[in-house]
């Protein structure tokens, strides 16, 4: 069966929102945009459907899923016990690029949790996304819609790029803005706990609740989030991640010697000084980096180049988040 593409255009299609709907709520599986990444979406309630999403992604089972409504009504429809400051966040920063652990009041499906008494729920900052929630009018939980440990989908092409014949149908709504994945929080204890980086800093949530916390280390053997665990963000070829004092063109040099063709990652500042099989720019600031990195990511091509070399980059901003999802891409780091 091969994948439906619903295009939308300058105007949103209200006919491929419905059909969009229609396919959810009957217990398929679809991709839609939203402001990060393209998210593959089930009905949250449904457990044969939330399966449909582990098999076509190849998935591990104890990897969570994050739940995406369209109001804050809808979201504390599906939580309890939850902080005082949690309102706060979702009044400040929601709808928009950030998730909220919350205690789960049994409302989803146990596999969207993986069995943990707690569920990740956002409400996303994109109309077609909006559009879609609003129509449906039931929580979709839906992960990043790519082959687990790929580069996230930034377009609907990457989506059938992974997944053509997988999925019933992607919602097409164009380029994904920021690029990266929500910050994800845990906001069950009395401070909130930074689970994974994304647009919204750990100093943005301080300006609101005063005082953040953020995990150290890159796994975790139960995660409340995605990312905490398995590898995640890699390309097709090695990727060797550059520290700040290392010298870039004396190991593209090394690299060459080994007989590797190499293809490198950098910002375009960086670009004129480098000479390399394959140069990709990335961008001039953290915001256009963030939403050109998976689809650079995704285009290195080991028909092309033996190994990828990307150099550190800011960290201001959203620049931790990049910096976070290229550590976990990387197959080493120099």
């Amino acid at each position: 069966m091969k994948t439906k593409r619903l295009v939308i255009e300058s105007k949103i299609d209200e006919e491929l929102i419905k059909e969009a709907a229609q396919l959810l709520k009957k217990g398929e599986v679809v991709a839609f945009p939203t402001e990060t990444v393209y998210g593959l979406g089930a009905d949250a309630t449904n457990e044969l459907a939330i399966q449909k999403i582990f098999t076509a992604k190849g998935r591990p089972s104890d990897n969570p899923l994050i739940v995406h409504i369209a109001t804050k009504t809808q979201l504390f429809a599906l939580v309890k016990d939850y902080p005082p400051y949690v309102e706060k966040l979702i009044d400040t920063f929601s709808p928009g690029p950030i998730t909220y652990v919350l205690k789960s009041n049994g409302q989803v499906a146990p596999n969207v949790t993986a069995n943990l008494s707690t569920v990740g729920v956002r409400i996303p900052n994109n109309k077609v996304a909006y559009r879609l929630l609003k129509e449906c009018n039931i929580p979709i939980a839906a992960p990043s819609a790519n082959t687990s440990g790929k580069p996230s989908p930034t377009t609907a092409d990457h989506v059938l790029d992974d997944l053509d014949g997988k999925i019933a149908a992607v919602l097409d709504g164009g380029n994904a803005e920021v690029g990266v994945e929500s910050t994800v929080v845990d906001c069950t204890k009395e401070t909130p706990l930074i689970l994974r980086l994304g647009k919204i800093t750990k100093d943005d949530i301080e300006k609101v609740v005063g005082k953040a916390n953020i995990i150290s280390g890159l796994k975790a053997d139960k995660p409340k989030s995605p990312g905490l665990k398995y590898k995640h963000y890699a390309p097709d070829v090695p990727l060797i991640l550059l520290s700040e004092d290392k010298n870039m063109q004396q190991v593209i040099e090394q690299e060459k010697a080994k007989g590797h063709r190499v293809g490198v990652l950098v910002s375009k500042r960086t670009a004129n000084r480098i000479q390399a099989d394959k140069i990709i720019t990335l961008g001039i600031d953290d915001q256009e980096i963030a939403a050109n990195l998976y689809h650079s990511l995704r285009s290195l091509d080991k028909r092309d180049i033996d190994v990828v070399i990307c150099e550190s980059l800011p960290i201001n901003g959203i620049g931790s988040a990049v910096m976070d999802r290229i550590k976990r891409a990387a197959t080493s780091i120099l």
